[in-house]
């Protein structure tokens, strides 16, 4: 049985760097504010106590937020600098391709076009340089405008944004009933080999 504990740190750690509000946690749990903030002062007091343990809550203006402990960073730091992280992840490459297209850019924007949250992806590509921050969009919550860097313009050999592969144009026709190319060509191929 799942206890109740337990589904705020499930909500904080899917949150990621975005991180949520008591309101947040207690309208998500139906649960009292009251006992949210009890709940996430049991939690940080149980991530402190256990050595064993590499996590921390952090609280920055009323936004809870799971993190590593600080004595973790030179571990973080090798994770980083991995060489098997020399190679971007699809993923990586599709948040990279949405801001290079479409940049500048804000991560809910991103978030949006490909369904899925995208916080880690924007925070390892920033890491290695690929993208930085473009300002902030002047709207509530001030969100985070992101673009390409000239190190991007380096990592792919182009000389400026204007050298981007241009996009197919999608007609509605190409699309299957979801609006989904990608799903409209697995079905033709799929029906392809099926009748050979």
């Amino acid at each position: 049985m799942v206890s109740n504990l337990q589904k705020v740190e499930a909500l904080l750690f899917v949150s990621g760097e975005d991180g949520l509000s008591v309101a947040d946690l207690s309208e998500m749990t139906g649960f009292m504010k009251p006992a949210v903030t009890a709940m996430l002062d049991k939690l940080a007091k149980k991530y402190q106590k256990d050595p064993d343990s590499a996590l921390t809550v952090l609280n920055f203006g009323q936004v809870y937020r799971l993190a590593t402990k600080a004595e973790m960073s030179s571990v973080i730091k090798n994770y980083f600098d991995a060489p098997q992280l020399t190679k971007l992840s699809p993923a990586s490459l599709e948040v990279l391709a949405i801001i290079a297209y479409k940049q500048p850019i804000t991560r809910l924007e991103i978030d949006d076009i490909r369904g899925v949250q995208s916080g880690s992806m924007l925070q390892k590509l920033t890491i290695r340089n690929l993208i930085n921050e473009a300002g902030r969009l002047d709207e509530p919550g001030r969100p985070i405008l992101y673009q390409t860097t000239d190190y991007f313009l380096d990592y792919f050999g182009l000389d400026n944004l204007q050298n981007l592969p241009k996009l197919p144009d999608i007609q509605p026709d190409n699309l299957d009933d979801n609006g989904d190319l990608y799903l409209k060509q697995f079905n033709e191929k799929l029906h392809e080999n099926e009748a050979k």
